[in-house]
């Protein structure tokens, strides 16, 4: 069930929503493999009072927006669209940086134009190199630029706040303090809590921080939280899954954590939202 709620872009929503990454092909490439469950899920979502779902034009490319048109629009006043720029796909789905301030432009208007709406509740500055790394030494004047094009977006009332993704905190509290932040999405989970100093910044200055592979990398050799020996033995005393454990911890782990679990099952989906319901002891998982 869904109980608690964050400020998101103006709006209270739940803090647990929907991440539409796994609707598309494999890669995140092409078509879903079942078109009707794609659409059946999301459906679903809104019917458990998911208000928060996070996509990206470069999911597909098109296919995550497009679902959700054909899905849910005309969208309820009170559903938050997220989405991120920063990147594009090529013909044969390689991911290729788009940080230039006109693509960043150019690609908040093919989001509104694939989803159907005149205006996005977020967007998230997407700071990845074409190999997923995070752009460490990027530029104060090109930050500056990317913002400064974020802004006016804003401006224009295309999106109604500015996020940023996979950044440092260096650059976290730059973007912050230029244009107001309204939420963070980097890397965080139980097993990989390195940036941990983001999520505290964000907590103090009340810009919400919505972790991405909250149950470990998604990358071969890399650390699951479903695989930690302590989540499963939490887990097996609940009754629960390793993977309620492992988002249940995050919602204990600050209160503007927002959660943003992507499957393309309605079961799934019903596994994750009924998270909400996981009580963790106060001893579980303190280390």
């Amino acid at each position: 069930m869904l109980k608690s709620t964050y400020p998101l872009a103006g709006h209270d929503v739940h803090r647990i929503g929907f991440g539409a990454m796994q609707l598309p092909g494999p890669g995140v490439f092409g078509p879903p493999r079942d078109h009707d469950q794609a659409i059946a899920v999301l459906r679903r979502a809104v019917e458990l009072g998911v208000d928060h779902i996070d996509t990206a034009q470069f999911y597909g490319p098109d296919v995550s927006n497009e679902l959700i048109r054909e899905a849910l629009h005309p969208y309820g006043d009170d559903l938050v669209l997220v989405s991120k720029v920063g990147a594009r796909r090529d013909a044969a789905g390689a991911w290729l940086p788009a940080l230039q301030p006109q693509q960043l432009k150019e690609d908040v208007e093919e989001n509104l134009r694939t989803l159907g709406t005149e205006q996005l509740g977020a967007v998230n500055l997407r700071l990845h190199e074409d190999d997923g790394s995070v752009q460490d030494a990027e530029p104060q004047d090109e930050l500056a630029a990317q913002l400064e094009a974020m802004k006016q977006l804003r401006d224009e009332g295309k999106i109604a706040g500015i996020g940023i993704s996979t950044a440092t905190l260096d650059q976290v509290r730059t973007a912050h303090e230029s244009v107001g932040l309204v939420c963070v999405q980097n890397a965080f989970s139980y097993v990989d809590q390195s940036d941990a100093d983001v999520l505290d910044y964000c907590t103090e200055q009340g810009i919400a921080y919505v972790p991405y592979f909250p149950l470990g990398s998604a990358f071969p050799q890399m650390p699951k939280v479903t695989d930690d020996d302590q989540v499963k033995a939490v887990a097996q005393r609940l009754g629960v899954t390793p993977a309620q454990v492992g988002l249940a911890w995050l919602l204990r782990r600050a209160a503007n954590v927002l959660l943003i679990p992507g499957t393309s099952s309605v079961a799934h989906l019903e596994d994750n939202i009924a998270t909400g319901d996981v009580e963790l002891a106060e001893g579980d998982l303190a280390g």
